[in-house]
């Protein structure tokens, strides 16, 4: 498990004072609330600067960001296309039997049988249920919905998941 996660991307500045426009990468964006101070990265794994969050606040699907630190238009421009970072300390609590997607990407994906299907590439976000998008060996991209009658079981520890693929999923059943 990584130990922090992208909460947002920051997209644009906002004013002259040192705001930042982000896009939230959480299905919680009231979350930045709960939080006092965030990590300014290109990425996770890259050179990480912590700010105290001087306020929040939201306008249509963004949210506005005024940290400590950055106090002026240069300096918010600076951080344009960086992502707002947390550590899994500050990480909301999820529900049971739900992940972070961070967490699900790079596992093994075995049929309940045992076959082998491949590893979990990437999650597309639609509008009704997540799909995982499986790397086979053979067989290429597998689509798979994220759904409780099709996903049997998720063990993070041993970096795997057992699906029931239904009939007709993969051209070799029809």
């Amino acid at each position: 498990m990584t130990q922090y996660l992208e909460i947002g991307k920051i997209v644009n500045t906002h004013g002259i004072l040192g705001e930042f426009k982000v896009i939230p990468l959480t299905d919680d964006p009231k979350r930045y609330d709960k939080l006092e101070w965030v990590y300014i990265s290109r990425k996770i794994g890259g050179k990480m600067k912590k700010y105290d969050i001087t306020y929040v606040r939201y306008h249509k699907n963004f949210v506005f960001i005024k940290v400590k630190g950055i106090d002026d238009l240069n300096a918010s421009e600076s951080v344009k296309n960086h992502f707002i970072i947390i550590d899994r300390e500050n990480a909301l609590k999820l529900p049971e039997d739900t992940f972070f997607i961070c967490d699900l990407i790079g596992i093994d994906v075995y049929e309940v049988e045992g076959n082998r299907l491949g590893v979990l590439a990437d999650v597309l976000q639609t509008g009704s249920n997540d799909v995982y998008v499986i790397k086979s060996d053979n067989k290429g991209d597998i689509l798979i919905p994220a759904l409780k009658e099709i996903v049997k079981g998720v063990c993070l520890k041993h970096k795997k998941m057992m699906v029931i693929l239904p009939q007709g999923l993969m051209d070799d059943d029809i």
